[in-house]
């Protein structure tokens, strides 16, 4: 498969349907608008279904066009982006199943390959990185607001910079970004500094929490449905609470359980040496070699 099936694909489709994984992060919303922008500057009808996310978010081009769900029965063309298994598109999946042609563009090592055409590259710390190569190959005009999308998934997959993938590629599409008017400090300001009532209520309950396991290399702590209840949490509060732990000196892995309902989410990070993806493919979930998730039920 190469980038030329890709843009026969799009150039063929009219009813083009952008679809991302669940809990969505700024890579997953960054790189869902930066294609739903390109296809509508291509004069593509889109829509771009996804059910909840974050407010973080609302500043990025024509994230008000985010849809819920969608009435249309059969999509000439659907792309998933940053998910790496077609379970966690959103509980939309049948969108995605129906579509004539399925399209996936991903980065996680643990991509189960699942649509018509893959194209996916674990090397890259964020998706919105492979997008950039896609867009250009589709001849789209990265103006500054679809630079801006981009962008935030670079900085929210590399933790503004600092994880371990981010890579000489990555500074020069960030330069090349910035020289054509993306304000790096102001995104990097707005999805990594600017802290919610409720993240921030949920932050001092996760560290109150807070254990440290196997002589301190494990930092373990969990957040309730009656905590953010309590709190008034709004969906993406929960966003960076499992860095909490990963910060602190000599833990390898943190841990994150946060309830749902009949079941726990865990996200699972590690400094160094562990493969915390390999830990959550077995309670089936997945990821990357240094984050990941995984879903445990309440009635194990």
């Amino acid at each position: 498969m190469t980038l030329d099936d890709i843009k026969e694909e799009i150039q063929k489709a009219n009813k083009i349907v952008i679809l991302t994984h669940e809990s969505p992060d700024g890579d997953a919303i960054g790189s869902s608008l930066a294609m739903y922008n390109s296809l509508k500057q291509m004069n593509k009808e889109v829509d771009v279904i996804i059910p909840e996310y974050p407010e973080t978010f609302n500043f990025l081009k024509n994230a008000d066009k985010i849809k819920k769900e969608t009435d249309v029965v059969q999509y000439d063309l659907a792309i998933a982006l940053d998910a790496a298994d077609i379970k966690r598109l959103n509980g939309f999946s049948k969108y995605f199943e129906d579509a004539k042609v399925t399209i996936n563009i991903d980065h996680h090592g643990s991509n189960k390959m699942f649509a018509d055409y893959n194209f996916v590259n674990p090397d890259a710390p964020a998706c919105c990185q492979i997008l950039i190569l896609v867009l250009e190959f589709l001849e789209v005009s990265i103006d500054k607001e679809i630079g801006t999308c981009l962008l935030t998934g670079i900085i929210t997959d590399t933790g503004g910079f600092k994880y371990s993938g981010t890579s000489k590629e990555t500074f020069e599409f960030t330069s090349w970004l910035l020289s054509i008017g993306v304000n790096v400090s102001e995104v990097y300001r707005k999805v990594l500094e600017i802290r919610t009532k409720g993240n921030f209520a949920l932050t001092k309950i996760a560290i109150n929490r807070l254990e440290l396991l196997e002589d301190g290399k494990i930092a373990f702590t969990y957040i309730t449905k009656e905590d953010e209840e309590k709190v008034g949490a709004k969906n993406g509060d929960h966003d960076g609470l499992v860095d909490i732990g990963r910060t602190i000196e000599g833990v390898e892995v943190s841990i994150l359980l946060r309830e749902a309902d009949g079941f726990f989410k865990g996200s699972l990070r590690s400094n160094e040496y562990v493969n915390v993806s390999d830990v959550c493919m077995m309670f089936g979930g997945g990821g990357h070699i240094r984050a990941a998730r995984m879903f445990y039920s309440l009635a194990t």
